[in-house]
C-alpha cells in the first residue's frame, strides 16, 4: 500500500467493530464513505482497513491524500501520480480509466470534504468505467454517488458510571489516553488511584481521538487531576437537546480552543503560520517563512518543540506536520494583514527554492535536489496556487513553474507542469524573459506529449522574444528544442543541424548545462542519421558527467543516449551495458522518463538475440510506463522504427497468443519488478513491492 498521511501506525487503538463493518460493506458495495466529525479518526480507520484488506486486492491498495489540494483542478493529477500515471497527451481521465479498467484495486481517497462535488463526479465515472475498482473515501459528509454506502465513524467508547478498573481499561477511549499519556510520562498506567479521573476526562471529551490526544499532551505541564478540573471549568456543557454530532463538534472545537489558549503568544503565531504548509516543514523552512513580525528566528526551534509537546505538531525528527483539523484551525487564526504578509514570505521562499534547487543544472547534488522537490511538492503547489490567484504575483508563479520543467519531465508529471505553465502564461502576457521561459518550458513538455499544435507556435514566439531581447542563452535553448521538433517531424537532417547549432551557441556562452542537454539531443536523436558522430558526442557527454564524480541524472541520460548510438552503430553488447546501468539508477530513484526508454531499448537487444519472450515482457513493461507518462515510442524519433521492428519480429517468432501473454506479464510487473527483470536481479518481495 502506498504511504498515506503520516502518523504512528503502531498507535492504532480499537475500532474492531468498525473494521469489521468496513470489510462487510466493501463486500457488497464498490464505494464506501467514512463520515464523521473532524478528529474522530476517519483517516486512521481507512488506512488501517487498507492494510488489513491488502491481500484481497491483487492490484494493490493506493492512498491519495486530498487535503493538500487547494482546489479540485489537480484531482486527476493527484490520483494519477499515486498510481504512477503521471499524465500525458489528451484526456487524463481517459488514461486513468484505461489503466484501472481491468484492475482489482482499492483506492482510498482521504479528506474529500473540501472537494466533495468534484470527487463525486470523479468517483462516479471511475466506478462506471472500471468495474473491478473499489473506492474507500473519508469525508465529513457523504459524496452522494449512486450506490454509495456510508459508515459514520463515531467517537471511541467511553466508560459508564460505577465501572470496575478492569471494565474501564477495556474502553478504547481509555486505552488511547493511557497510550498517549505513557508517551508523555513513561511510568503512567491506569490504576485505582487515577481511574476516576481518566474516566471523567474521556467522557468529557466525548471519546474524540484528537481531543484525547491533545489533552494527553498537557500532562507534560499539568497533573492529571488538575487537567480534568481545568477541562470541567473551561468547557460549557452542551445542552441536552443539541444533536450528538453538533455536540461532538463543539467538544472538539472547545478542546482546540483550550489548547490554543494554553499556548504562548509565539506558539499561537507559529501554529497559525504553519497552517500554510500542506506537507509540513523542516526547521530551516519554518525559520525562513514564519519568523519576523512577532517571532524571532532564534525562537522557532523552541516554539516548534512546544507545539510538539502539546500534540499540535507531529515530528519525525526532521520535519513537523500538523493534523488537518488543527491546520484548518490555525488558518482561521490568521488576520488579513498577517495572511498577506505570510503569503509573500511563503511565495518568496518557494520561488527561491525551486530556482536554487533546479535539477537541470550540472551539480553533484542533483539527486538530493530532485528528492527535495518531490518532498516539497504539496507546499510548492500551495505557492503556485497563491501566485496564480493574484495577478501581482503571477510572474513569480510562472517563473517557478518554468524553473521546474526538468522536474515535471523526470517524474512524468507533464500534464501538471503544463497546467501551472499555461495558467501563468494566461496571466503574464507582456513579452519578456519570464514569458519567454514559460513558453519554452511549456513547448518542451508539449513535445513530450506529442502535442505539436501547442509546441510549435509557443516555440516560435519564444524565439522571437529571445531575439528581440538579445537573450542568447534563451535563443540557444529554443534552437535545441527546434531540433527536437525537426526530428519529431521526420526531418532528421535539419534536426541534426539545429542540434549542432545549439551546441555551438551553448559552448560560445560557456553554458555547461546547455552543452550537456544539446549533447544529449545530438547523441540520442541524431544516432539514426549519423551513428558515428552520435557516438563521439555521447562519449563527450559521459566524460563531462563523470567529471562531477556523482551519480546524477545527466549521467544516466548520457548512458541511455550513448547506448542508443551504440545500438544504431551495431554494437549491441556495449549498448546493453550502458542502458542496463542507466536502468538500475533511474529505476532506483523513480525517474519514469529515462526508465521507460531504457526498458524499450533492452527489449530491442533481447529481440536481436532471439530472446523473444524476454523482449515481449520488456515491451509490455515499457508499454505500461509509456502509458503512465502519457507518451509513446512513436512520438520519440529514435524509438519509433526500432520499436516497430521489435514488436513485429517477436510477434512473428512467438506467435500471437504467446506474444500477447508475455507482453501482458510485462505490463503488470510494476516498476520494481520490471527493473529487477531488466537488469537480471531477484525480484523484490511482495512487502517491498510498490506498483507502477
Amino acid at each position: 500500500m502506498s504511504p498515506g498521511p503520516a502518523f504512528d501506525r503502531s498507535s492504532f487503538v480499537g475500532r474492531t467493530h468498525e473494521l469489521a463493518s468496513v470489510r462487510k460493506l466493501l463486500g457488497r458495495s464498490r464505494l464506501l464513505t467514512l463520515t464523521g466529525v473532524g478528529g474522530v479518526g476517519k483517516t486512521r480507520l481507512a488506512l488501517r482497513a487498507g492494510e488489513l484488506l491488502r491481500q484481497s486486492y491483487p492490484d494493490g491498495v493506493e492512498v491519495v491524500e486530498l487535503a493538500t489540494l487547494e482546489t479540485g483542478d489537480l484531482l486527476e493529477q493527484a490520483v494519477s501520480a499515486a498510481l504512477g500515471l503521471r499524465g500525458g497527451r489528451g484526456d487524463l481521465m481517459t488514461l486513468l480509466v484505461d489503466y484501472l479498467a481491468g484492475r482489482r484495486m482499492l483506492l482510498i481517497l482521504d479528506n474529500c470534504e473540501h472537494l466533495s462535488a468534484v470527487c463525486a463526479r470523479f468517483v462516479e465515472r471511475l466506478l462506471r468505467e472500471a468495474p473491478r475498482l473499489q473506492v474507500l473515501a473519508t469525508s465529513r459528509q457523504s459524496l452522494g454517488v449512486y450506490g454509495e454506502q456510508v459508515l459514520r465513524v463515531v467517537p471511541l467508547p467511553v466508560p459508564g458510571h460505577d465501572e470496575t478498573l478492569r471494565e474501564i481499561a477495556r474502553h478504547d477511549a481509555v486505552r488511547l489516553f493511557v497510550q498517549r499519556a505513557a508517551a508523555v510520562m513513561h511510568d503512567f498506567t491506569l490504576q485505582p488511584g487515577n481511574m476516576a479521573s481518566v474516566s471523567r476526562l474521556v467522557q468529557r471529551l466525548d471519546g474524540i481521538p484528537l481531543a484525547i490526544e491533545l489533552a494527553a499532551g498537557r500532562l507534560r505541564t499539568l497533573p492529571l487531576g488538575e487537567l480534568v478540573r481545568e477541562l470541567e471549568e473551561r468547557f460549557d456543557l452542551p445542552a441536552a437537546r443539541v444533536p450528538a454530532a453538533l455536540a461532538r463538534h463543539q467538544t472538539l472545537r472547545a478542546t482546540i480552543d483550550w489548547s490554543y489558549r494554553l499556548c504562548s503568544d509565539g506558539e499561537q503565531r507559529l501554529w497559525a503560520r504553519l497552517s500554510m504548509f500542506a506537507a509540513g516543514a523542516d526547521l530551516e523552512t519554518a525559520e525562513a517563512v514564519c519568523s519576523g513580525d512577532g517571532i524571532d528566528g532564534f525562537d522557532v526551534l523552541d516554539l516548534l518543540a512546544g507545539l510538539v509537546d502539546k500534540s499540535i505538531l507531529v515530528s519525525d525528527g526532521s520535519r513537523y506536520r500538523m493534523p488537518e483539523t488543527l491546520r484548518a484551525y490555525g488558518g482561521e487564526r490568521l488576520s488579513p494583514d498577517e495572511l498577506r504578509w505570510l503569503r509573500l514570505s511563503y511565495v518568496g521562499h518557494y520561488r527561491g527554492l525551486v530556482e536554487e534547487q533546479r535539477i537541470d543544472r550540472m551539480v553533484p547534488e542533483q539527486l538530493e535536489r530532485y528528492l527535495m522537490l518531490q518532498r516539497e511538492l504539496p507546499n510548492i503547489r500551495v505557492a503556485l496556487e497563491t501566485c496564480l490567484s493574484d495577478p501581482a504575483l503571477a510572474g513569480d508563479g510562472l517563473a517557478a513553474a518554468s524553473s521546474m520543467w526538468c522536474f515535471w519531465l523526470l517524474v512524468g508529471s507533464l500534464s501538471e507542469g503544463r497546467y501551472w505553465l499555461e495558467r501563468g502564461l494566461e496571466l503574464v502576457t507582456e513579452p519578456g524573459r519570464v514569458r519567454a521561459a514559460g513558453l519554452w518550458a511549456d513547448s518542451m513538455l508539449a513535445l513530450r506529449q506529442g502535442d505539436l499544435l501547442a509546441a510549435v507556435p509557443e516555440l516560435e514566439a519564444c524565439v522571437g522574444m529571445a531575439r528581440e531581447a538579445g537573450d542568447e542563452r534563451q535563443l540557444a535553448s529554443a534552437r535545441r528544442t527546434e531540433s527536437v521538433v525537426a526530428f519529431f517531424t521526420c526531418d532528421a537532417r535539419r534536426g541534426l543541424a539545429l542540434a549542432r547549432e545549439a551546441l555551438d551557441l551553448h559552448r560560445a556562452l560557456g553554458d555547461l548545462d546547455g552543452v550537456i542537454l544539446a549533447l544529449y539531443v545530438a547523441t540520442a536523436y541524431g544516432s539514426e542519421e549519423d551513428p558515428a558522430r552520435a557516438i563521439e558526442t555521447g562519449e563527450e557527454l559521459l566524460e563531462l558527467c563523470e567529471r562531477q564524480q556523482a551519480q546524477i541524472f545527466h549521467h544516466a541520460y548520457g548512458r541511455l543516449a550513448l547506448g542508443v548510438a551504440r545500438w544504431n552503430a551495431g554494437d549491441s553488447r556495449e549498448a546493453e551495458a550502458l542502458v542496463t546501468a542507466a536502468t538500475a539508477f533511474t529505476g532506483g530513484i523513480n525517474d519514469r522518463w529515462c526508465l521507460t526508454q531504457c526498458l524499450e531499448v533492452l527489449a530491442w537487444i533481447s529481440c536481436e538475440r532471439g530472446e523473444h519472450d524476454r523482449a515481449a515482457v520488456l515491451l509490455g513493461a515499457a508499454h505500461a510506463l509509456w502509458q503512465a507518462v502519457g507518451a509513446s515510442p512513436e512520438w520519440v524519433s529514435y524509438h519509433a522504427l526500432w520499436h516497430e521492428r521489435c514488436v513485429g519480429r517477436s510477434h512473428r517468432e512467438l506467435g500471437g497468443a504467446a506474444f500477447t501473454s508475455a507482453f501482458r506479464r510485462g505490463a503488470r510487473l510494476g516498476v520494481e519488478h520490471a527493473v529487477a527483470y531488466a537488469i537480471g536481479e531477484p525480484a523484490p518481495t511482495r512487502a517491498a513491492h510498490r506498483r507502477a
